[in-house]
């Protein structure tokens, strides 16, 4: 059968804000399958100054239109380079790329609808302007999936899991949970179709930690390398459960979160029972670090039709061996994997997903999954930029 294949770029930049993920990508596609092979990866990183404004603005309360207009045309050329970077380093001409798929920076995401001049109004802004990656790589580029989902009824989120049931059913229960700056997990029934996939933010991933320990190290370290705080640490039972009374967890998916509900507020409301119930930041590391997992635990259990014989973890929490640890005790007669294991590269798997959302798009193919995001119907998900 003819297998038509392509070179692309995928681009994310997740929650974490901490950087660029960028993929090479040979996207294959025959009548009934696509296949993706990931040629070449890197993550370009923000600078301190860039990641701390991107970070203050994602607050809701900071900044305005000049600030957040400046910063989508920074981001754009920040897009535009690692791309060029990219094939350079690959040694591939960039003119060789048919399309680039840019998930672009998230800084407002209101899933649920809110009063708003006098009307209903939800909503999702991803920025980073895809014109300079166009007039740099001379290709199109696919920008904006989100909003197309959520005018569909949808909560424009969670996108890959359509890319995970592409790439990675098999004919065993598996979950793949990817671990950024929040947790989303995807769980593929065994030999099921694309409507029966269930997905959805499961909680806080790496940000709550992320921020404590660059607290606890009075700005020294920005995350917790290797999980070595928490596992130095033990896990408060007193503010586990604390912490499980959070609100999120209860929601029935479809549902997705971000910064605008792990935001200073929660963790102002953890560092006041820590201070009221005498737990060292180091314990309260160790919590937050097992919260993480066991978010992860409870909405499998709540909200699944199905116990995967294997979880694949993905993401800069997959690096996290006390997130790994706590993982293995809770998913018991349950495989927990890092990616690698399983033949994926944890931290290139999103920005891969990025690439075969936007090969869909480019085919004229629907790439939403609407049990998921709970839009009304499928759509085509993707603003192309010639």
């Amino acid at each position: 059968m003819h297998c038509q294949s392509e070179l692309a770029i995928g681009l994310m930049s997740g929650t974490s804000m901490d950087g660029i993920d960028a993929a090479l990508v040979k996207i294959s596609q025959d009548n009934s399958s696509v296949e993706a092979e990931l040629l070449e990866f890197e993550c370009y990183p923000y600078s301190e100054e860039v990641k701390e404004t991107l970070i203050s603005l994602s607050k809701g309360t900071n900044g305005g239109t000049r600030e957040i207009c400046l910063m989508q045309e920074l981001l754009g050329k920040l897009y535009a380079d690692a791309c060029v970077s990219l094939c350079q380093k690959a040694g591939v001409d960039k003119h060789d790329i048919s399309f680039v798929g840019c998930h672009g920076q998230t800084l407002w995401h209101q899933p649920k609808a809110v009063a708003y001049l006098g009307n209903t109004i939800r909503g999702t802004l991803q920025i980073g302007d895809p014109s300079f990656i166009c007039e740099k790589m001379g290709c199109p580029a696919v920008s904006d999936f989100r909003p197309r989902d959520m005018a569909a009824g949808g909560q424009g989120a969670p996108i890959v899991p359509y890319t995970e049931f592409l790439l990675y059913r098999e004919d065993k229960d598996v979950a793949l949970l990817n671990i950024g700056g929040i947790s989303n997990i995807t769980i593929i029934p065994a030999n099921g179709r694309i409507d029966d996939v269930v997905a959805f933010d499961t909680g806080p991933g790496n940000l709550l930690i992320d921020q404590m320990v660059k607290d606890y190290t009075q700005g020294e370290k920005a995350y917790d390398e290797g999980g070595k705080i928490a596992l130095s640490g033990e896990a408060s039972k007193a503010l586990l459960d604390h912490m499980m009374q959070d609100d999120y967890l209860k929601i029935v998916p479809p549902k997705s979160t971000g910064r605008e509900h792990y935001n200073s507020v929660f963790l102002k409301d953890i560092y006041e029972f820590c201070t009221t119930n005498n737990i060292s930041k180091v314990d309260m590391i160790a919590t937050v670090s097992r919260y993480t997992a066991e978010c992860v635990y409870y909405s499998v259990r709540e909200f699944s039709s199905v116990y995967p014989s294997k979880l694949i973890v993905s993401g800069g929490g997959a690096h996290n061996e006390a997130i790994m640890t706590y993982l293995k005790e809770l998913f018991l007669d349950c495989r927990v994997m890092k990616a690698e294991e399983a033949g994926i590269n944890p931290d290139a798997k999103e920005a891969v997903a990025m690439a075969v959302l936007a090969h869909e798009t480019m085919q004229r193919k629907c790439n939403n999954v609407p049990s998921v995001t709970g839009a009304d119907h499928p759509v085509i998900m993707g603003r192309i930029t010639y």
